[in-house]
Formats: C-alpha cells, structure tokens, sequence
C-alpha cells in the first residue's frame, strides 16, 4: 500500500489509471491551506488542466498516490501529509525533493 494508507497504483480502490511520466523537482513550501506541500511548476501544461487531479508516483522513491491541487496561478501543489514526511525524512521549508508522476486517476 502506499504512503499514507491509501490504495496505490494497480490496487484495490484506485482502479486504472493512465500511464503518466512527469519528474519534477521542488523545494517544501508552507503556507496557511497546507501545513507543507511542493509545487510543481508546469504541471498545469503537463497534466493538460487547472483542476485537481489524482495521481500515483514516488516522492524521493518512496510510492504515494494523492491529489493534485491547482494552486490558482497555474502549478498544481502536492501537499505533503505526514505519512511522507516520514518515510521522506523531509519535512521543513527550503529541503528539496524529487516528484515522479507515475500514473494519472482523473
């Protein structure tokens, strides 16, 4: 299962999604909405949308499956629960990480 308790790719609860390759690399922001999160910038161009979107990838090579958020200028936001922190070992402001979108659900 992946990070956070939720279905992952290919498992129950999460049903097909499309093949997807996208890597990004980001720095943790925070900010009132989100206690921490990464954008993705071009995301909007890469995914085709402005809208949420549910995706399967790795986090520095540990698998998660989350929504994307539309951040309202463009980059979707990849909220960072504590689940991936955790298994990250990053969890403040300014750390880097490596996003790899996998698969998209919608």
């Amino acid at each position: 299962m992946a990070v956070g308790g939720r279905a992952g790719a290919g498992e129950a609860g999460e049903g097909e999604g499309r093949p997807l390759e996208a890597a990004f690399t980001a720095r943790i922001r925070t900010d009132g909405a989100f206690a921490t999160y990464v954008e993705l910038a071009g995301s909007d161009e890469v995914l085709g949308t402005r809208r949420a979107v549910r995706v399967a990838g790795t986090l520095d090579g540990h698998p998660f499956t989350a929504t994307l958020v539309p951040s309202g200028a463009g980059p979707h936001r990849l909220p960072l629960r504590a689940g991936l922190c955790t298994v990250t070992g990053e969890d403040r402001a300014g750390e880097e990480l490596t996003v790899l979108l996998l698969q998209r659900f919608s």
